[in-house]
């Protein structure tokens, strides 16, 4: 079976990004990309109250003025969200001709990208997408990785990271104790650990595990 969307995750600090629309599906996709450090600029006539509120704080930049094509070739990522069936076409042809990545809201056949959904625990993502056929599974899913992943995994991955440094840096580049160093903190039980001790005994713990190729 051959799949339309690959599973990759692009770094889109800093990339402009231009949201054609201003209703609710488009806040929702500005919210999301948030997240992300991304340089966002919404151009709508009428724009979500809330819209307004991100921009008063510099979070995006808010043009409420009608799209000009062919003006989403200058960004390096596009969404229209417009209810505007012919204006949506318009933006993806503008962008598509310029090889800029494009979403169409709600139009798979217009999308060379989708947004998946997302369950973050620190630097711990899990997505999950249904090629765009089943969206609403994929939205059930997330609510089932929850338990998959509840709340003490975001500072298990803190503490994760710190120790991945530390190991690298005493081990350098022996791969043998660096491997068996990770398969120690793999092998604990951070689910009692993280509720029974505190971070001082913490530390200590991680302190041995490091030790534990000598």
């Amino acid at each position: 079976m051959n799949h339309k969307y690959m599973p990759i995750s692009v770094s889109v600090k800093d990339r402009a990004c231009l949201v054609v629309g201003g209703g609710g599906v488009a806040l929702r996709k500005v919210e999301t990309m948030m997240d992300y450090d991304t340089d966002i600029t919404v151009i709508a006539p009428d724009t979500h109250e809330k819209l307004e509120y991100h921009a008063e704080r510099g979070r995006i930049k808010l043009e409420k003025r009608e799209y000009r094509s062919p003006e989403a070739a200058t960004y390096g990522l596009v969404i229209s969200a417009s209810d505007d069936r012919a204006l949506n076409r318009r933006v993806y042809e503008d962008a598509k001709g310029a090889g800029t990545l494009v979403n169409v809201a709600d139009d798979p056949t217009h999308c060379d990208f989708i947004f998946p959904a997302v369950l973050r625990r620190d630097c711990l993502s899990v997505a999950i997408s249904t090629d765009g056929k089943a969206p609403f599974m994929a939205g059930h899913l997330r609510l089932v990785l929850d338990n998959i992943f509840p709340s003490h995994w975001e500072r298990l991955m803190k503490l994760a990271t710190a120790y991945r440094n530390k190991v690298r840096e005493r081990w350098g580049e022996d791969a043998v104790k660096k491997s068996a160093c990770y398969s120690e903190f793999l092998g604990a039980d951070w689910k009692s650990m993280l509720k029974e001790m505190n971070d001082q005994e913490i530390e200590l713990e991680l302190v041995r595990m490091l030790s534990f190729p000598e």
